[in-house]
């Protein structure tokens, strides 16, 4: 397959060939069938683009691992249409691609309405132990836990028919592509960037989301100058398939309204509510104090072995370690983070898989059963299945010996058992 055709998207347009266009971004685990109920009104005034994620809704599987590649991938597929400036709407991860777009491509982007959205989704921990999840058990457990992640209680009981929809969107998705996904969310950041985004923005939210709520929003609000807030009641994550007349009205007005330079030839529509724009909740911390420089005559690998040893621990381990630093453990973790994840695992002469078995195969000839322990979570992270770490472990039982194999054999027993079962 042509690389061209890999860099392009799963799209389908609705609405008059003339209209500016509009492009609705769907949420994870979701296709574009999410924005269904808001294409009649919006396809009267927009060329409307709806666009599916890379292995969603029956797309090409292949996966995208950060969000700036599924905006390249958005891009390439316009470029190919010949749309060049847009309006853009996007839900959860949809709304992440749209902040990317504003950010590294203002000229492109019109004006831009953030549904569900947030600078930065929970933690990466979160999302990588989401992948963990589905790389041992599948897209079952996120399926059966997607309506009450989606929907509030009450829509739920009384619309059980879009429930099912819902969760069989998430179970015709392929696994590889929902994993990408989650390590896109999972390193996706932009708090200290949101004063660049020069656009008129729309930053809606349900009222009842539980995933990225009002909090989420505020800080949007907060960190965007030209930004307003539209809260929508009575609604969860996926706020227009649940509340769909609200939305659609609220996105309707907003770009009706706010692309003046393309859009004077449409009527607005009557004003919805929206908040006028909202004090900052929280202010954004600054950046963490520059750690010493080695003075090496090249680029000094702390941060690059930070990243990496943030990206196969997690941030919690990390930032466990980090809080008992002390006088006399600071030098030691300043040598390790440098050298040990700046200079070794960022080297390119293997990938993070096959450094984990190494690392997993060292620690159990060596007999340190607590460093085996996180770096068996590691290897998870990294991308190994159970299987894969069972018959490392099985590997050592020739060359390190039984004994030290059986204990290894413990130890990962018990990680893989607390990292593959779904929480609720």
């Amino acid at each position: 397959m042509s690389e061209t055709k890999i860099n392009m998207l799963q799209y389908r347009f609705d609405g008059p060939e003339d209209a500016p266009v509009l492009i609705l971004g769907p949420s994870l685990g979701t296709t574009w069938h999410m924005w269904d109920r808001q294409i009649a009104e919006l396809s009267e005034r927009w060329r409307v683009l709806r666009f599916d994620l890379p292995g969603h809704g029956g797309a090409p599987a292949h996966p995208a691992t950060s969000v700036t590649a599924l905006a390249e991938r958005l891009l390439a597929t316009l470029d190919q249409l010949g749309v060049q400036r847009f309006g853009y709407a996007g839900c959860s991860i949809g709304g992440a691609v749209g902040i990317e777009l504003a950010l590294r491509h203002p000229h492109r982007v019109a004006t831009l309405a953030l549904v569900a959205a947030s600078p930065r989704f929970g933690t990466a921990d979160e999302f990588r132990q989401r992948g963990v999840v589905v790389r041992t058990n599948g897209l079952d457990p996120m399926a059966r836990s997607a309506p009450e992640r989606w929907f509030t209680q009450a829509f739920a009981a009384a619309q059980p028919a879009i429930v099912e929809w819902a969760v069989q969107m998430v179970r015709t998705t392929d696994p590889g592509c929902y994993i990408a996904a989650c390590e896109a969310l999972a390193a996706f950041d932009v708090r200290a960037e949101l004063g660049r985004v020069g656009v008129p923005t729309l930053v809606l939210v349900g009222s009842e989301d539980q995933v990225t709520g009002p909090a989420e929003a505020r800080t949007l609000v907060a960190g965007i100058p030209d930004a307003r807030l539209a809260l929508v009641p009575g609604a969860s994550h996926l706020a227009p398939v649940e509340q769909p007349a609200a939305v659609t009205d609220l996105l309707a007005h907003h770009f009706a309204t706010a692309w003046h330079d393309t859009l004077t030839a449409f009527p607005a529509p009557p004003a919805p509510v929206i908040s006028a724009p909202v004090a900052p909740v929280a202010e954004i911390g600054p950046a963490s104090p520059e750690q010493p420089q080695a003075h090496t005559g090249r680029t000094d690998p702390y941060q690059a072995g930070m990243k990496m040893r943030r990206a196969v621990l997690g941030d919690a381990h990390v930032d466990a370690v980090m809080a008992d630093e002390d006088d006399f453990t600071g030098d030691f973790q300043e040598l390790i983070t440098r050298y040990a994840w700046g200079e070794v695992w960022t080297r390119e002469g293997l990938d993070r898989r096959t450094r984990s078995c190494v690392t997993l195969t060292a620690l159990v000839a060596g007999g340190h059963l607590d460093e085996l322990a996180f770096h068996t979570r590691a290897a998870l992270r990294n991308g190994l299945t159970p299987a894969e770490i069972r018959e490392v472990l099985i590997h050592t039982a020739v060359y390190c010996g039984v004994p030290a194999a059986n204990s290894a054999f413990k130890v990962a027993q018990a990680v893989i058992q607390e990292e593959t079962t779904p929480r609720a």
